[in-house]
């Protein structure tokens, strides 16, 4: 039977039955052992610390993210979601494997989402929009669809070399922001200047990477020696290689550069506003432009 707390000794609010002479340095309420809270100074009560963290204000990178970005959370979704749609290529269609490794089929998904391309077109019952005939989506679901495993596999690696520490300088939100913005400037580039030749993948948001990345590597002070070959094997890559997007690497490269450029040099003092209004700006250009396309490919 537990006894209560003499006459005049204070006792604990949450256990009212325990004596104790400890308060809590904030609220001044009696706590025993087991609600006491090491602080600082002395000890805290639970709804203390509890109130102390709401009101702490989270940790910020350079560049305005929260350190939650540290965890790479958006590039690990990001690859997840190019995997899985691969994946369900290769189911819808039967894909098996070819002797050179690549994985064959997916083409009822590519063609209904994937490759950004003017014109419609049909093959066999199905007619698919090109982004002239309403389409557009294409411009955004393009950069999640992959000719192949090699495609894939490529496309991923980079995403996730870049990805990660990306996503650690900028935070979540922003890292997230300049992936698609980057994948959809590429996507419209091709559209705009190779309106005839159907293309899809993830390169034109790494190009954006790509471009973000050495930005905000400069406005760190750091060095663009590992990050310059790679990038230089890209662009030859994109104009030597056959059947690759030149129009949608660059536009992807050109839309990273200056969605880099206003998050790494946006001023502290409206960072956030300048952020978002440097975003809002390219997604609008990148929609009138996308309106224009018809009358340009007429």
């Amino acid at each position: 039977m537990t006894q209560p707390p003499s006459v005049g000794v204070p006792a604990c609010y949450r256990h009212p039955s325990r004596e104790t002479y400890v308060r809590c340095t904030r609220c001044d309420r009696p706590i025993c052992p087991d609600c006491m809270n090491e602080a600082s100074v002395g000890h805290q009560c639970p709804e203390c610390v509890a109130q102390g963290r709401r009101a702490q204000r989270p940790a910020r990178t350079a560049f305005g993210g929260t350190a939650a970005g540290q965890r790479g959370t958006v590039t690990k979704t990001l690859l997840a979601i190019n995997i899985a749609v691969a994946l369900l290529g290769a189911l819808i269609s039967g894909a098996r494997v070819a002797a050179g490794g690549l994985l064959t089929g997916g083409s009822a998904v590519i063609d209904a989402f994937g490759a950004v391309t003017a014109d419609s077109y049909r093959i066999g019952q199905h007619v698919y929009p090109g982004v002239d005939d309403g389409g557009w989506y294409r411009l955004i679901t393009a950069m999640f669809i992959h000719y192949g495993v090699l495609h894939l596999a490529m496309n991923m690696w980079a995403l996730w070399v870049l990805g990660r520490q990306l996503e650690a300088a900028l935070g979540r939100a922003r890292f997230l922001a300049l992936y698609l913005l980057a994948g959809v400037g590429g996507n419209v580039a091709a559209y705009l200047f190779s309106p005839h030749s159907p293309t899809a993948g993830a390169s034109t948001a790494l190009f954006g990477l790509f471009a973000a990345f050495a930005i905000v590597v400069r406005r760190l002070g750091g060095s663009l020696a590992g990050i310059l070959p790679v990038l230089v094997l890209n662009l030859i890559i994109t104009f030597g290689v056959p059947h690759i997007s030149i129009a949608g690497h660059l536009g992807g490269l050109v839309t990273g550069a200056i969605l880099g450029a206003g998050l790494a040099y946006a001023p502290r003092n409206a960072r956030t506003q300048v952020q978002i209004g440097v975003m809002v700006a390219v997604l609008v250009v990148l929609a009138a432009l996308t309106l224009l396309g018809p009358a340009l490919h007429a």
